[in-house]
């Protein structure tokens, strides 16, 4: 039986420690804020999309940085593991569009109860994690090789880890000694429910390389004055292209919103994590309002509408085809005085309509902040962590789970179930 210190009580956390207590560990878990599990709550706009239904070679074309690092964890705990395990702990699941998994209530709440359900043999204490315990490791003595070396070609040896972490000193400045210590302090994002990047400090204790983290799946940020007239409008069955420069590096159809400050909703997210250093680079996006209608069919569908509503105002013709709150937005960028009637449009003028709804541009000024990001893009390095046992390669004893990893993936279930992946493979291999 291993003594395990968790820091950080949220879903990789928590499902580390449920796991490592099944195994016959003595667990140890330190979180800093009053209640456990509080980034969970605000997942799926608080329903929590707890993993994606789909096999694991599918699931990596999903993981955006470092997929081949969960190689062998998702293979170990793929998605259908999670589903089988939260059903085991009570919770009725349901399988969405886009094969994203909610609980069928709908309540994010149900999922956190579980996870405390499953790690209720663990002791959760409430302190924080300042610094770890380490201590130099002295070098084994090499044993004499079975063969004499080649002078001309002498072997590289490989330098194993020259640190063993013992421990953490609380902030409290109570120490607590383990045999394993699992950081799973998530990334920065939405810091009010305690991920405050405390993880990447203790990682650069023990030598850690980070790779700065950035907001990812987040809402972007745009000066373009008509989103701010149409905040509030949601947008279904759209696609939105997203360019860098001039090349488009994401196009997707689904849902987007508009709000005061630019844009947001499920493609806005997902499109967000394909940006690059926006200092480089300049973005816009653009939306194709009517994705399933050819230019060509949009043009004779827009012909018709207009016969039908011929003594109309320009605003008043674009009802069959627009929300209501788009219709003056739409008017005033096509430029058209808005008392013309709908019979006196041109051909010419129809043409700019159907270029306005299938290439609507938003400019990207931004990333939305850190804090309401739903995740953070970086974290500690892979190449410095096992992929197996997620033990560090620079201080023995030491492990990583979840978003404090430099590991994420688009929005529909992804990350949480990169959580319980990773988790999983560190307790299985204590």
């Amino acid at each position: 039986m291993a003594k395990v210190l968790i820091v950080g009580a949220g879903a990789a956390g928590l499902m580390a420690a449920g796991a490592a207590v099944r195994q016959g560990h003595q667990v140890t878990v330190l979180e800093h804020m009053d209640k456990p599990g509080q980034k969970i709550l605000v997942t799926g706009k608080g329903r929590c999309n707890v993993t994606n239904d789909c096999p694991a070679e599918e699931f990596l074309r999903h993981v955006r940085t470092n997929p081949r690092f969960l190689y062998s964890s998702l293979g170990a705990f793929p998605p259908a593991k999670t589903m089988e395990l939260f059903e085991g702990l009570g919770v009725e699941l349901k399988v969405e569009r886009g094969r994203r998994v909610f609980p069928v209530s709908d309540k994010a709440e149900e999922i956190r109860q579980a996870l405390l359900r499953y790690a209720q043999d663990a002791d959760i204490v409430h302190d924080g994690a300042k610094k770890l315990l380490l201590e130099e490791v002295t070098p084994e003595p090499e044993a004499a090789p079975a063969a004499p070396e080649n002078p001309r070609h002498p072997k590289k040896k490989k330098a194993g880890p020259a640190l063993r972490c013992i421990g953490v000193r609380g902030t409290s400045g109570r120490e607590y000694r383990a045999d394993a210590v699992l950081v799973a302090t998530g990334g920065v994002s939405y810091p009010t429910t305690g991920s405050t990047g405390d993880g990447y400090k203790l990682a650069q204790q023990a030598g850690h390389t980070l790779i700065e983290p950035v907001p990812s799946l987040v809402s972007l940020v745009s000066h373009d004055a008509d989103c701010k007239k149409m905040m509030g409008l949601a947008l279904k069955n759209v696609t939105l292209t997203l360019f860098e420069d001039s090349k488009a590096i994401f196009d997707e159809q689904g849902e987007m919103l508009f709000t005061h400050f630019g844009i947001s909703g499920p493609l806005t997210l997902s499109a967000s994590s394909h940006l690059g250093d926006m200092k480089k680079h300049k973005y816009h996006a653009e939306i194709d309002l009517k994705p399933a209608l050819s230019e060509e069919q949009l043009y004779d569908r827009i012909t018709r509408d207009f016969a039908l509503l011929a003594n109309h105002a320009a605003q008043g013709a674009l009802v069959k085809l627009l929300p209501s709150s788009m219709q003056p937005v739409m008017v005033a960028r096509w430029g058209i005085d808005p008392a013309t009637k709908a019979n006196q449009i041109t051909r010419e003028q129809k043409r700019e309509l159907v270029q306005l709804m299938k290439h609507w541009r938003v400019s990207i000024d931004a990333r939305g902040d850190l804090a309401h990001a739903v995740i953070t893009s970086g974290g500690v390095s892979v190449r410095e962590v096992d992929p197996k046992t997620m033990q560090s390669k620079k201080a023995l004893g030491l492990y990583f789970a979840g978003e404090v990893l430099d590991v994420d993936a688009y929005t529909g279930g992804y990350n949480l179930q990169i959580a319980f992946c990773t988790a999983q493979s560190f307790a299985n291999h204590l």
